[in-house]
């Protein structure tokens, strides 16, 4: 199981939604500077964010983190926090938080699962987050997407007013726009990065490099968010793109990375790649040690009780 030691008590799937969600809120608030620095770089060249900054040039996850605190002001990194602790809450707490119990229901209840099981656990509990948590990270990224400058007018003011403002001008559908994209992006997240850190971890007790400590956690997941951010960026960008865009710019998400490709060529697909392994890797070791942690203090408060 994900974070445990083989001779732990399981503890119970409330515990586990809770623990989960919350170390995912404490991740994106270590993170969320460098997840705003990705939206900006995966959104640069398209014609509506070139007008809105006005030549402004954004270069690297460093160099777009200082252009945003010098041109916009240091609370623009944590545009669309609120939103996406909402998200956390939400969606961290079904991917992960389900994890281990939906793992254990494709197995049949086996000790061990073998690469399938668990590949397919990541992916129904990753599809599952989505569906339920769509609306959170459709503001999220359009709140990370807008420009703070003086003269630019901005698309929202508050995060129930997006909300409001996305169903009354585009419908339930605006709310849930990019889902498809969106589920199969973090289909691949979920059981690339949770099934990685698994192999990895037990590949590193298994050789006894390390014992079931925080380095171990670190390693296992710092090498998860490499790899998930190799297989998923690509699938981010057009997500992206295609959530913060205005309606009728793209016809469909297909379209959306058809006109990336064909304008801006493949690399436009791994644009913001630093930032997303920094934010991913980084991400990963916050909510991996916290989540563990977290678990244990509330199975102790559990038993206590």
């Amino acid at each position: 199981m994900v974070g445990m030691k083989p001779s732990d008590t399981p503890p119970t799937l409330g515990v586990k939604l809770l623990s989960a969600g919350s170390a995912a809120c404490i991740a994106d608030l270590v993170t969320f500077p460098l997840d705003t620095a990705k939206v900006r770089l995966q959104i640069q060249g398209e014609k509506v964010a070139s007008e809105a900054t006005k030549g402004i040039r954004y270069r690297g996850v460093f160099g777009t983190i200082s252009t945003m605190i010098r041109t916009e002001g240091p609370r623009s990194l944590y545009n669309g926090l609120v939103a996406g602790l909402q998200r956390q809450m939400c969606f961290a707490s079904i991917r992960i938080g389900f994890y281990d119990n939906v793992k254990n229901f494709y197995s049949g209840g086996a000790d061990t699962a073998n690469i399938g099981i668990r590949i397919l656990a990541g992916c129904t509990t990753g599809a599952m987050a989505v569906s339920f948590a769509q609306p959170t990270d459709v503001v999220k990224v359009r709140f990370q997407a807008q420009v703070n400058l003086t003269g630019v007018a901005r698309r929202y003011t508050g995060t129930m007013q997006a909300y409001k403002h996305i169903f009354n001008h585009e419908g339930i559908r605006g709310l849930w726009k990019g889902c498809l994209p969106n589920i199969t992006r973090n289909a691949l997240v979920n059981c690339t990065e949770l099934v990685t850190y698994d192999l990895i971890k037990e590949a590193i007790l298994r050789h006894n490099l390390l014992s079931d400590n925080l380095p171990c956690h670190f390693a296992s997941a710092f090498g998860a968010g490499f790899v998930t951010t190799c297989i998923a960026s690509p699938v981010d960008v057009v997500k992206t793109r295609y959530m913060n865009s205005p309606p009728g710019q793209y016809k469909s998400a297909i379209n959306c990375a058809w006109t990336m490709a064909t304008k801006e060529g493949p690399t436009a697909f791994y644009k913001g790649f630093v930032p997303s392994f920094l934010r991913l890797g980084s991400w990963n070791v916050v909510m991996f040690v916290s989540f563990e942690q977290l678990k244990r203090v509330m199975m102790v408060g559990n038993t206590t009780y």
